[in-house]
């Protein structure tokens, strides 16, 4: 479980955004933008192909994300959390959790030399905040 203090520094983000948000409720990256949501927290899915996402305005790539999101959960295959991280990086953001199934050594190791707050230790958003599936 990832410390008290790497998830309140996370949680803190004025806005987060979800890389990997889908419109289907059955994948996980609609379950975290839902958990997201019923915890009320600001959030602004990221997904290349999605215009709206669970009545949300989408933004295609991190590098579109607004200023006021220091935050994002990474919810993609480890390939592309790769290139999620350099982008995050050069974003100026500064907190990352990767939900399980999103990690790579690769995207890990570039986090710590980034000095960004990283959740990667199989902790879910999901079972942290708490999700009801409805």
């Amino acid at each position: 479980m990832a410390e008290k203090q790497q998830l309140d520094s996370f949680l803190a983000s004025p806005v987060i955004g979800v890389v990997g948000a889908s419109n289907n409720r059955d994948k996980f990256g609609n379950k975290v933008l839902r958990c997201y949501q019923q915890h009320g927290y600001p959030v602004v899915p990221v997904h290349p192909a999605q215009a709206e996402i669970e009545g949300l305005a989408a933004v295609t790539s991190v590098a579109e994300l607004p200023a006021e999101v220091v935050s994002i959960s990474v919810i993609t295959p480890p390939q592309i959390t790769e290139k999620v991280v350099r982008q995050a990086a050069a974003k100026g953001i500064r907190n990352i959790w990767m939900q399980p199934g999103a990690q790579s050594e690769d995207a890990i190791s570039y986090c710590h030399e980034q000095g960004i707050n990283l959740i990667a230790d199989g902790t879910c958003v999901l079972v942290v905040l708490g999700f009801s599936g409805h």
